[in-house]
């Protein structure tokens, strides 16, 4: 019986009318107060903003605003200073890691190379001048280049490593040396242009001495010395560079020059002439005659003498020439066949040394590498 009762009791509420009961309970709490009451007391929770106040206000919002920038804030600058923590760190790694592979173990390796091309690392230094790394491994690479790919030179066998030391020791002296042309040129005014540069490129391909087209040309450079066009146009500019300092600081040479010019143009014989004063040990005692005729392909005579020829008359003499290396005075005997039979008296320029050794003096050189 007592089951049964327990069991009316529980079934007794239906579950709608549990709904409507907890319903019931709501309306009950909302009815308690009137919409009126509610509104009022919402109101009061309202702040009453006028011009006193409103700037409290504003910073009371600002205050709560902050709470949710400041972590936003805070994690950002966490993040720059990581960032430049790490920049540094690598920064400081790949300094020492690439002052580690130039002055301590000396690689020539392409990437090094391509660092230093980035990267102004010294050297030596010539009074308060730099010499940069880049130019000495510029100079190495290319005659590393030549002996591996042309003479089958393994510069990485211990029979070979005293080769390299040469090597190493001509191209930190060539470098040294161009820098104190560059210090001589800058103090004379002396200056090579890009048009110079081309126009000696031009000569050369007009006489065929350059290979048949720029093609080729690329070509030998490429397999010859490692080579492109630009790092051809380079070494190029240092050479004329160095010749014209000579040039103009040699005086000496170039009044000579113009001395025997004049004497010539007044009827001197230009036999007798030769064999005072030419330096061409091979040529002097006959007269300045060259022994066999000259073609206009031929690759041991100078082209600025070969551009000279084809502008000349049989008999004719010409004004003092600028080889680069000489001032040569050309007589034109014969053109047979292609061929021209030549004399000459040539004046060699001093030595780029003779207009250095002074400014070592004045000019302390320090190198950063021993070999």
């Amino acid at each position: 019986m007592k089951k049964n009762q327990s069991k009316n009791k529980f079934q007794k509420v239906k579950p709608e009318k549990r709904l409507s009961k907890i319903f019931a309970v709501f309306l009950k709490i909302f009815k308690s107060k009137s919409s009126e009451e509610i509104f009022k007391e919402a109101l009061k929770e309202v702040r009453d903003i006028n011009n006193k106040n409103v700037q409290e206000h504003r910073e009371d919002l600002l205050k709560e605003a902050r709470k949710f920038i400041y972590p936003l804030g805070h994690s950002r600058h966490r993040l720059v200073r990581l960032s430049i923590y790490i920049f540094v760190l690598a920064f400081i790694s790949f300094s020492v890691f690439c002052s580690l592979e130039l002055y301590v173990f000396q690689s020539t390796s392409g990437f090094i190379y391509t660092v230093s091309e980035v990267v102004p690392f010294p050297v030596a230094t010539v009074g308060n001048d730099w010499v940069y790394y880049k130019n000495y491994l510029f100079e190495l690479r290319r005659n590393m280049h030549y002996y591996e790919s042309q003479q089958d030179i393994n510069f990485n066998t211990p029979g070979e490593k005293a080769q390299l030391i040469d090597l190493k020791q001509q191209a930190l002296n060539r470098v040294i040396e161009d820098q104190f042309v560059s210090i001589l040129a800058s103090k004379y005014d002396v200056k090579i242009s890009s048009s110079q540069v081309n126009n000696e490129i031009k000569l050369l391909q007009r006489q065929n001495k350059l290979g048949s087209s720029t093609k080729v040309l690329a070509s030998v450079l490429s397999d010859y010395w490692g080579w492109n066009i630009n790092d051809f146009k380079h070494e190029l500019s240092l050479e004329l560079l160095q010749q014209a300092v000579v040039s103009k600081l040699d005086t000496n040479t170039t009044n000579l020059a113009n001395t025997i010019y004049s004497q010539l143009i007044k009827g001197a014989n230009f036999a007798t002439l030769a064999k005072q004063y030419s330096d061409d040990l091979a040529t002097k005692n006959n007269g300045g005659q060259y022994p066999t005729p000259i073609s206009l392909n031929d690759t041991s005579i100078s082209p600025q003498i070969i551009d000279q020829l084809t502008k000349m008359k049989v008999g004719q003499i010409s004004p003092p020439i600028n080889t680069g290396y000489s001032l040569d005075i050309l007589k034109l005997n014969a053109v047979t066949g292609g061929q021209y039979g030549l004399s000459y008296i040539q004046l060699n320029f001093a030595p780029i040394s003779k207009f250095i050794n002074p400014l070592k003096k004045n000019y302390h050189t320090r190198e950063y590498i021993n070999f």
